[in-house]
């Protein structure tokens, strides 16, 4: 499949704050586009907050910003729940192992949104998407992807079957480190994978899609390769996780599923918290060997935390920029 290159443009003239990171991005329309992301003098600082920025044909419109407390915000994630009903989800807390998820709805396309609600009242950990957006299955269920940095890192995923109006929690995911490390022996030696990063935390910020064979997941990992785990009944079980021809440096990353075509922005670097260059988007037909598409990035900077949309013939891409700003892609299907 081939990818026609549209336009390139930030979320933002001029960011209003020393550092930006971990994007989000959702067309309305083909013309009209939203990205949310957390901005504030650090990471993990008190003054972070979330910034929602609209675009129009690649143009930068407004933004606006969401605050609701004197902690830190972290992780937008928007969704299309319905025609006229989006959502966007985001965390807070000074600590991640014991952030909250809060929510809030808009009904005009971004326009306007609801004052921002906890998603689940008492919720410490992070319930409902992490990183990356939910997933509607075919059977109209909604996979929301989680994660928690409690103790060893886990991921799992929420599941409504109400419009996100309830959430079930799945069973946790855990890496099984026995697997992984003969999984990685098993694979050709193209990717080199030290040793000590075997004794990593686990993994996390799961992507979803769904095919003919079941629902799936890529996950980051501190294995030195992108793992992988399988659901048959929709979100409910999932498989061990197993290693894929694919590095990790333990950051973030995103799919998306078109026309039986897997696509996959990251950085493909092995090494446990490793550099976040490059940034390059791979396509792959089985979501486990995948060949390279485009070269996003390659300066010796941090480009990060991908996300991928699908809307009509176009794919979406936004990710963190040198932390100052968020880069925004558009690629028509040709």
């Amino acid at each position: 499949m081939k990818l026609e290159h549209q336009y390139s443009t930030f979320a933002i003239d001029t960011l209003p704050c020393r550092m930006c990171h971990a994007s989000a991005v959702l067309p309305v329309t083909d013309d009209r586009l939203l990205c949310a992301f957390f901005g504030g003098s650090y990471e993990g600082e008190s003054d972070v907050e979330i910034y929602l920025c609209m675009l129009d044909k690649g143009v930068h419109i407004k933004h606006s910003f969401i605050k609701v407390s004197n902690e830190a915000h972290w992780n937008p994630v928007l969704f299309c729940v319905s025609e006229d009903r989006l959502a966007l989800f985001f965390k807070v807390g000074n600590i991640i192992a014991q952030w909250s998820t809060f929510v809030c709805y808009s009904s005009d396309g971004g326009e306007n949104w609801s004052e921002p609600v906890p998603l689940i009242d008492g919720d410490r950990g992070g319930r409902g998407p992490v990183r990356n957006p939910p997933l509607r299955l075919k059977s109209g269920r909604i996979l929301c992807p989680a994660s928690s940095e409690q103790g060893e890192w886990h991921s799992f995923v929420d599941i409504s079957d109400d419009n996100l109006m309830t959430l079930e929690k799945s069973a946790d995911i855990y890496a099984d480190h026995e697997l992984i490390a003969s999984r990685n022996r098993d694979l050709e030696k193209k990717i080199a994978v030290s040793e000590q990063s075997y004794g990593g935390q686990g993994i996390i910020q799961p992507a979803l899609w769904e095919d003919s064979s079941g629902v799936h997941m890529l996950l980051r990992s501190t294995f030195g390769r992108i793992l992988r785990s399988d659901s048959l009944d929709e979100g409910q079980n999932w498989c061990k996780p197993y290693a894929v021809n694919m590095p990790n440096n333990n950051s973030g990353i995103a799919t998306a599923y078109y026309k039986d075509t897997l696509f996959l922005a990251c950085n493909p670097v092995a090494d446990n918290w490793g550099a976040r260059t490059p940034m390059t988007l791979f396509t792959s037909e089985n979501g486990i060997d995948f060949k390279e598409a485009v070269v996003l990035e390659t300066q010796k900077a941090e480009f990060s935390y991908p996300c991928l949309y699908v809307l009509n013939n176009s794919l979406y891409i936004s990710y963190t920029s040198k932390r100052t700003n968020i880069r925004i892609h558009k690629y028509n299907f040709v």
